[in-house]
């Protein structure tokens, strides 16, 4: 079975918005043993849409479309999988009743617009969206099965899996490739490729690569076999080979986050963390609340931007400061180890440096970022020197991941 996506809006082809859906479309259909042979983004243009639609439909066994669902004149999707299909568009009953129920739910009148959101393709299936308005789409043409979901990535995610994963578990042969993904942090991605090289060699089976996100390594596996079975077996072997050279670069898999992993951690050893931020501005405790439950773990933190606070909220010695800066080792730790005692935690972690783009010095240019973390044993203080190539976000992101990071490490090495 092959898949081909299609994207559709004009703020696609104007680069106003990025295609996020095919790349997650893509992944998930892998995942689900189901090879994409094209993407394929269309704007506003009913006539491009109907062409891209019967185009794929000839070449694919499964069609997914995104986008053009809405209740506006440039929302083509329907009438242009009707001229596809050389059926009338025709309203669907249940389709404006559940629409009507959503306006009727939020105590607002539905807009006269919304109710072209019911017209549907004669003999088509409506997908009931229960996330938003817009009702997706099932239907037939050739050989392809076509599916058409609302381009709001929350409400297509979860319309993928309400109907078109059941539909392949149903319908799509067993299917014997298996992908699984690993990710990493801690060195660079030619690093990491030439611990695994001989594995990444082209026309390989599995097939392993790398790609490079915000600081983070992922290590893709991709295993084709006569079965499902067979071709998790060979992945179980290249995950294993590859976990093994790797060591602790490789944090977790799949949807893993270094703080997601630091949570887990946290929680398996009954530990609490605090933080004391300086240039990261909070984003270090951001990451570890993301999580959730992390209020069994996470008691608290400081934004100390000024010297001035670093000294009254955390005791930082005005004269520590004075001697060797706010961008320190010294003060780095002095803040660890106040933050520490201060929220009565088992670890702390601390961030003082020079996110740019000014303030730099020959001496501390910027991206200088020190980073402490007091344990109950002891103070490890690292200095980093991030790119000056690094934007001020990108300084920021890869110090709050690196003091994550420094904490995985020492729970790893911590008993449960």
């Amino acid at each position: 079975m092959l898949a081909e996506i299609i994207s559709l809006g004009a703020e696609l082809m104007t680069g106003a918005a990025v295609d996020t859906n095919s790349a997650w479309l893509s992944d998930a259909l892998a995942r689900c043993g189901i090879p994409v042979s094209r993407h394929t983004t269309v704007g506003d243009d009913r006539e491009a849409i109907t062409a891209a639609i019967a185009e794929a439909s000839s070449r694919a066994d499964l069609v997914i479309l995104t986008g053009g669902l809405g209740p506006t004149a440039d929302d083509l999707t329907r009438p242009a999988l009707a001229d596809a299909l050389a059926v009338p568009l025709v309203t669907d009953a249940e389709s404006l009743r559940q629409i009507e129920d959503f306006f009727r739910a939020l105590a607002r009148p539905m807009p006269a617009g919304n109710r072209i959101q019911a017209h549907l393709p004669r003999d088509s299936t409506p997908l009931p969206n229960h996330w938003g308005t817009a009702p997706g789409i099932q239907a037939r043409l050739g050989r392809a099965d076509i599916f058409c979901l609302p381009g709001v990535p929350r409400e297509m995610r979860a319309m993928f899996a309400q109907y078109i994963e059941p539909h392949l578990r149903e319908h799509a042969p067993p299917a014997g490739l298996v992908t699984r993904v690993l990710r990493t942090f801690g060195a660079g991605e030619s690093h990491l490729a030439e611990q695994i090289e001989d594995l990444m060699a082209r026309d390989r089976n599995p097939a392993v690569g790398t790609t490079a996100s915000e600081g983070v390594i992922s290590v893709r596996i991709v295993a084709r076999a006569a079965s499902p079975a067979a071709a998790a077996q060979l992945a179980d072997e290249d995950e294993a080979e590859i976990r093994k050279r790797l060591g602790p670069l490789v944090y977790g898999h799949e949807n893993d986050t270094l703080a997601s992993v630091v949570g887990a951690l946290l929680t398996n050893r009954s530990r609490t963390v605090a933080t004391a931020e300086s240039c990261t501005g909070g984003l270090i405790a951001k990451l570890l609340t993301d999580i959730p439950g992390s209020s069994r773990y996470v008691l608290g933190g400081a934004v100390v931007y000024s010297n001035a606070q670093k000294t009254a909220m955390l005791n930082v010695p005005a004269a520590l400061i004075d001697a060797h800066g706010a961008v320190s080792e010294p003060v780095a730790e002095s803040l660890a180890v106040n933050c520490r005692a201060a929220f009565a935690c088992d670890y702390a972690l601390a961030a003082t440096g020079i996110a740019g783009p000014g303030g730099g010095t020959a001496e501390k240019p910027v991206g200088l970022v020190y980073l402490a973390l007091a344990s109950p044993s002891q103070v490890t203080v690292r200095e980093c020197r991030f790119s000056d190539r690094f934007d001020r976000a990108a300084i920021r992101d890869r110090a709050a991941k690196t003091a994550l990071n420094m904490l995985r490490h020492e729970l790893l090495a911590a008993p449960l």
